[in-house]
């Protein structure tokens, strides 16, 4: 007699929550500041709060988040970045 019965499904996997803050380091004069990100979108531009110097992402990167945040921007976190 065979054993018909199916295989259990695979659970799903787990969904890693996305975070949404993100320390900025101004790499001019070190600046670090927590900032919120937006969950849908890239910021590529940022402006210091100590020496005022406008922040643009490294060649490579999205955003500023992925340039100069602690943690990289939501789509790169979820794998729906378009950069």
């Amino acid at each position: 007699m065979s054993d018909c019965r199916k295989a259990a499904p695979e659970p799903a996997p787990q969904a890693r929550a996305v975070a949404l803050r993100s320390v900025i380091t101004c790499p001019h004069c070190g600046t670090a500041r927590v900032e919120q990100m937006p969950v849908d979108a890239c910021v590529i531009a940022y402006h210091c709060t100590g020496c005022s110097a406008l922040l643009r992402p490294r060649r490579g990167d999205c955003c500023v988040f992925c340039s100069w945040g602690s943690i990289p921007c939501p789509p790169v976190q979820t794998g729906n970045c378009c950069g």
